[in-house]
């Protein structure tokens, strides 16, 4: 397992820091939680944002829907 360091807004400490308190958890077990529950989403918006500057940038390619429906054969 890495080990990772991160700077927190002082609100958004006292609140993990209240919320670890009354629950009587480390405050890594909410970080953790946040990652497994939260990264996904946050991966898939800032990765389709890349894609989109690529395709504008005429980095990356694009294909039609009729073409991707003939390379998956789904009209047949």
């Amino acid at each position: 397992m890495s080990a990772l360091s991160v700077r927190l807004q002082a609100d958004q400490m006292e609140r993990l820091n209240h919320l670890a308190k009354v629950t009587n958890r480390p405050k890594t077990f909410y970080v953790k939680e946040l990652f497994k529950r939260h990264f996904d989403e946050l991966e898939d918006i800032y990765l389709a944002d890349q894609r989109l500057e690529e395709i504008r940038e005429g980095k990356a390619k694009t294909i039609s829907l009729s073409e991707m429906r003939d390379s998956l054969d789904l009209d047949n």
